[in-house]
């Protein structure tokens, strides 16, 4: 890595700020009152969105998927990881999202697989570059408006909008993604 790019990676933060960002933040509210959430970032299409990491059990290298038979069209099949049988799901297909080009040097043959753990089920959802680590405060996140919600699954899966500087991260509830009727059919 060049010199230059290793100064401009240490100059930002972990939420892409820069050091003179990261203190105006700090000077608006002290950071050891304010609630904070963390959140495994990821990109669908050209769009940024989220997960609370209390949602993702691990983040692996997508193994080889199994096809199944009768399944949701955006459950690409099913994979060993770690022993356990779980079926893998691409939310670009999903939400009906237009896939964007890789961005040059990523292989497009290797994905990673966030590992999510509800109640009654585990599944893996599908991502293409590595997923990121993101501590923010919760002031920092809105509800979602309800017009943003998918009319076809009756609950709100959209928990709310991360406004990083001038970026958004759509923050997904992951227990809400799946009606009753697609966890039963993963499920089985």
């Amino acid at each position: 890595m060049p010199a230059e790019e290793g100064k401009a990676l240490e100059a930002k933060g972990t939420d892409g700020a820069s050091p003179e960002e990261g203190r105006k933040g700090a000077d608006e509210k002290p950071a050891a009152s304010e609630a904070m959430m963390h959140l495994i970032v990821f990109k669908l299409g050209a769009e940024s969105y989220a997960i609370k990491i209390e949602q993702v059990k691990e983040v692996t290298i997508t193994p080889v998927i199994t096809r199944m038979p009768r399944t949701p069209h955006f459950v690409k099949g099913v994979a060993n990881i770690r022993g356990d049988i779980i079926a893998i799901m691409d939310l670009e297909e999903r939400f009906h999202i237009r896939p964007e080009p890789l961005p040059e040097g990523l292989n497009p043959n290797i994905t990673y697989t966030l590992v999510l753990e509800a109640k009654d089920y585990s599944i893996g959802v599908v991502v293409k570059e590595v997923p990121q680590s993101l501590n923010l405060p919760t002031s920092k996140i809105d509800r979602a408006p309800s017009f943003l919600q998918d009319t076809n699954i009756s609950e709100n899966f959209i928990e709310g909008l991360a406004r990083i500087n001038d970026r958004l991260i759509i923050v997904l509830d992951m227990n809400k993604i799946l009606t009753q009727e697609e966890i039963k059919e993963i499920s089985a």
